[in-house]
C-alpha cells in the first residue's frame, strides 16, 4: 500500500520536472531571443523614438519618423531598385548553379580540385572580393580595359562604373559571382541524394537525359533548391559590402538599396530614428517575400 501510495506521489513530480528536449534546444532558443528577437523589439522601439545625433532619447514620438522617411525622396527609386537587385541576384544565381553542380556532379579527372577551387569566391571575404571587382573595372588601369584594348575589343577605355545603370548590373554580376560557389553546393547536395538505381531504371525503361533530369533529379531537387534560394534571399536583400565597397551607393543615391539608404541616414543625416524606420520596413519585407516564396513554393508538401 505504501509503495502504491508513493508511486502516486511522485508520478505528478516527474510530469512536473519532464523538460522534454527543453534542455537540448533551450540554448538555441536563448541565442535566438537574445541575438535576433530582442534586437529586433529595440529596433522597432526606436523606431518610435525620438532621438538625437548623440543617441539620447527624447521620448516617444509616434509615427514621426515613418512620416519623414515615407516623404523621403529617395525612398521608391531605392525600393524598386532594391526589388530588381534582390530578384535579379537570386535568379541568375540558381540558374548559373543548376548547370554547374550537374556538371561537378559527374566524374572526370580533377573533379575534387575544380571543387575545391569554386568554393574560393565564396570563402573569401566579400569586402576584398568587391574590392578586387572595383580594381578590374577601373576606368584607367583596371584589368578588363587593358585586356580588352589588347584584345581590340575597344578603342579607348571604358568607365564600367561611370553610370547609374552599368554600375548597377555590374554590382549584379559580382553578387552572382559571390552567391554561385554556395548555392552550387547546395545544389550538388541535393543531387547526392538522387539514387543511381532510380537514374538505371529510368534509362532502362528508355527515358533520355532531358526526360530523366525533368522528371526525376530536378523534382528530388526541390528542397535543396528551396533552401538555396531562401538563403540567399536572405543575403542579397540584406547585402552590404558589395554595393557598399564598390560604389557607395552612387553616384548619389542611384544605386543604393534599403539595407545602404538605412546606413546613409544613420551615418550620414545622422537620423537615428528614421534609420530604425527603414530597419524596421526592411525587416517587415524580407518577411513578407519569404512568407510569399514558402507559400508559392508549397513548403508544406516537402513536410
Amino acid at each position: 500500500m505504501s509503495v502504491a501510495t508513493s508511486a502516486v506521489a511522485t508520478k505528478p513530480l516527474r510530469k512536473r520536472f519532464n523538460a522534454g528536449a527543453l534542455p537540448w534546444i533551450g540554448p538555441a532558443i536563448a541565442v535566438i531571443v537574445l541575438m535576433v528577437l530582442y534586437p529586433a523589439y529595440t529596433m522597432i522601439k526606436t523606431s518610435f523614438m525620438n532621438i538625437d545625433e548623440t543617441g539620447t532619447s527624447h521620448g516617444f514620438t509616434g509615427l514621426s519618423n515613418y512620416r519623414t522617411l515615407f516623404h523621403n525622396p529617395n525612398l521608391v527609386p531605392v525600393l524598386e531598385r532594391t526589388l530588381i537587385w534582390t530578384v535579379s541576384v537570386v535568379f541568375f544565381t540558381v540558374i548559373i548553379s543548376l548547370p554547374v553542380a550537374q556538371v561537378l556532379h559527374a566524374k572526370f579527372p580533377g573533379r575534387r580540385l575544380v571543387r575545391y577551387a569554386l568554393i574560393v569566391p565564396w570563402a573569401a571575404s566579400v569586402v576584398m572580393t568587391s574590392t578586387s571587382w572595383l580594381w578590374i573595372l577601373n576606368g584607367y588601369y583596371g584589368v578588363l580595359n587593358r585586356i580588352m584594348l589588347s584584345l581590340g575589343l575597344i578603342k579607348d577605355q571604358v568607365q564600367f562604373l561611370g553610370s547609374p545603370t552599368q554600375s548597377f548590373a555590374w554590382l549584379i554580376l559580382v553578387a552572382v559571382f559571390v552567391s554561385v560557389p554556395f548555392t552550387t553546393y547546395v545544389i550538388l547536395a541535393g543531387l547526392t541524394t538522387v539514387g543511381e538505381d532510380i537514374m538505371e531504371a529510368s534509362t532502362v525503361d528508355g527515358a533520355s537525359g532531358w526526360q530523366r533530369y525533368k522528371h526525376i533529379t530536378f523534382p528530388l531537387l526541390r528542397p535543396a533548391l528551396l533552401i538555396s534560394m531562401v538563403i540567399n534571399l536572405i543575403n542579397v536583400f540584406n547585402s552590404f559590402p558589395i554595393i557598399w565597397v564598390m560604389t557607395t551607393g552612387g553616384p548619389g543615391y542611384s544605386t543604393d538599396t534599403t539595407t545602404t539608404l538605412a546606413y546613409k541616414i544613420t551615418f550620414r543625416s545622422a537620423d537615428i530614428g528614421q534609420s530604425a524606420s527603414m530597419a524596421t520596413i526592411n525587416f517587415a519585407i524580407i518577411l513578407v517575400f519569404i512568407a510569399l516564396f514558402l507559400k508559392v513554393s508549397r513548403w508544406k508538401e516537402n513536410d
